[in-house]
């Protein structure tokens, strides 16, 4: 079982398109998948169509809850979420002021579990605590990088939340790089693209997310984009994406 965080805390860069759309190509492949839902702004969940929920990721954190009886199905076979909402915002005051191990509270849970080859874990657009626990829990970081000036600048601060847990806590955590929004039409896109391979190389996935409006609207059908539209440019990209992921 691998376990991927999508993270970034740049807004707009296209994490959580990244960790639901990413887990349906897996689950697709044939790879029994599981998303986890840890942005409080509850994205993935409400991309996957589900709206209604008596018990989120919160009482997973918080009220030491079973994970596995918050799972569900997902319209794609081979797909479940942990699902979550705004309520979920809670947990990151309530971690805040634990005094130990608020940093694992999310690992061993995760690793309790069994009958999944990837679980991805979309996490918020900040480097709070909530995040802290996806990347303890990870075994890989994906941070998606938006093909613009200001989305590389904005690279160091979760490259320093990396190294610090790589310092302070022992772990150390393998970092992948995916390209998105790519527009060929703008020099700025093809330059940040060549910028972020010549200093990550190897790291940066070969597969680039395109700028693309079928993308864009899946969430607001509460479908992904395997579903939504497998003919646009954004279905074979991550459809392309997957069997990168599956070939590491």
């Amino acid at each position: 079982m691998q376990i991927i965080a999508v993270a970034n805390q740049k807004g707009g860069c296209g994490k959580t398109t990244t960790a639901v759309n990413l887990s349906t190509y897996l689950a697709i492949n044939g790879k029994k998948t599981l998303l986890v839902d840890l942005d409080p702004q509850g994205s993935s969940t409400r991309h996957l169509g589900i709206n209604e929920l008596d018990k989120t990721m919160y009482d997973v954190l918080m009220h030491n809850l079973d994970i596995r009886t918050l799972i569900m199905n997902t319209m794609v076979p081979g797909l479940d979420i942990a699902p979550t909402n705004n309520f979920l915002n809670k947990a990151e005051l309530e971690l805040a002021t634990k005094l130990t191990a608020r940093e694992s509270v999310l690992w061993p849970k995760l690793r309790a579990l069994d009958g999944y080859d990837y679980i991805l874990i979309d996490t918020p657009p900040t480097l709070g605590f909530l995040t802290l626990n996806a990347l303890v829990a990870s075994d890989m970081v994906l941070i998606p990088i938006q093909t613009q000036f200001f989305a590389v600048m904005g690279l160091s601060m979760i490259l320093d939340l990396l190294q610090l847990i790589k310092d302070d806590l022992g772990y150390v955590i393998k970092k992948k790089y995916l390209l998105t929004i790519y527009d060929s039409r703008t020099k700025m896109s093809k330059e940040v693209v060549a910028q972020v391979r010549e200093s990550l190389g190897e790291d940066v996935f070969k597969t680039i997310i395109p700028n693309n409006i079928r993308l864009a609207e899946a969430p607001s059908y509460g479908r992904p984009i395997s579903i939504h539209d497998p003919d646009s440019p954004g279905a074979f990209a991550y459809e392309e994406l997957a069997k990168e992921v599956m070939s590491l």
